[in-house]
């Protein structure tokens, strides 16, 4: 009974306490840092809901706690396609049965979850920007929202079984896209253990594919990191993240031309830079307007069949 009182608890409304205890148990791929952002996403939507007067979504996600951690995953991962689901229309809807199952399939600046303009969220505030990868730094706006050749804005187009099936006309908002991407996260690593399966690995033996096992001796650091620097991982790890995130941080190495290794390592900080991206974040691009007018202008237009 406790345990279903606390999975209506909003993410939004914890403290750090709760995240690292919820991060203790459970999926071991719901780090801390992931359950942060999530709170992240919720807080700034809510903002943006207040300030804009936007309608925005109450995703409702919260981690399993089994005690197995592979069976907690699973309980997130089937929770995550429950909550990414497209919303449909009534069953007794006559636009259902005229072929318009999905409530929001509008357009790419409408959340098909929960009809969210995302359009108008963005002219305000791009929090697709401020929602980072907790591992890599990246943005979701660099991950789902940019075309990944020119570099520019591209709607995120979401499918109807949440990882496959046909795509959609809408997106995602970015709470939901951000449960999107750790869903992602979840399957993959999931994927990996079913591979380690010994009947996975059989199967693979009888098709000709060989299996080395590399002694750990041999895959050890040749250039072990002296204890004194030890206690300044988790800093640089932090700083590496940001330095994903923003040009504003830059670590340069300079290696011995010798002996080719790391010798002197410099972090630079960058106020300019800093305020720069502040002002861009503030103010979208004309590329990503050009976008929402086009959108605006597609969706104007009657759909087939209707």
């Amino acid at each position: 009974m406790m345990m279903r009182q606390n999975e209506q608890v909003s993410l939004a409304s914890v403290n750090e306490a709760h995240l690292s205890m919820l991060a203790a148990q459970g999926n071991e791929q719901l780090t801390q840092a992931a359950l942060a952002e999530m709170v992240t996403a919720q807080q700034a939507m809510r903002e943006v809901a207040e300030v804009q007067n936007i309608e925005v979504p109450k995703v409702n996600f919260y981690p399993s706690r089994h005690s197995d951690g592979r069976k907690a995953r699973r309980k997130d991962i089937k929770q995550a396609y429950k909550l990414l689901a497209p919303a449909k229309r009534s069953i007794f809807s006559p636009l259902r049965w005229a072929g318009n199952k999905y409530r929001y399939n509008k357009d790419t600046g409408v959340c098909v979850v929960d009809g969210c303009n995302c359009g108008e969220m963005i002219k305000h505030d791009n929090l697709y920007m401020r929602i980072c990868d907790e591992d890599t730094g990246r943005s979701l706006w660099e991950m789902y929202w940019q075309n990944p050749v020119t570099g520019q804005a591209e709607a995120f187009i979401a499918q109807d079984k949440v990882t496959s099936g046909s795509k959609m006309r809408g997106t995602y908002c970015p709470e939901h896209l951000h449960l999107f991407h750790l869903l992602k996260k979840w399957e993959t690593e999931e994927d990996k253990q079913n591979e380690m399966n010994p009947n996975r690995l059989r199967d693979k033996v009888k098709r000709g594919v060989s299996i080395v096992t590399v002694p750990v001796a041999s895959v050890k650091k040749k250039d072990p990191q002296p204890a004194m620097l030890q206690k300044y991982e988790p800093f640089f790890a932090e700083l590496e993240r940001d330095a994903g995130k923003t040009k504003g941080i830059s670590i340069l190495h300079y290696k011995n031309p010798v002996t080719n290794v790391n010798d002197v390592t410099m972090i630079v900080f960058d106020l300019r830079i800093f305020q720069a991206e502040l002002e861009a974040m503030n103010q979208p691009t004309q590329a990503f307007q050009d976008l929402v007018s086009q959108q605006n202008i597609d969706s104007s237009q009657p759909l087939g069949g209707q």
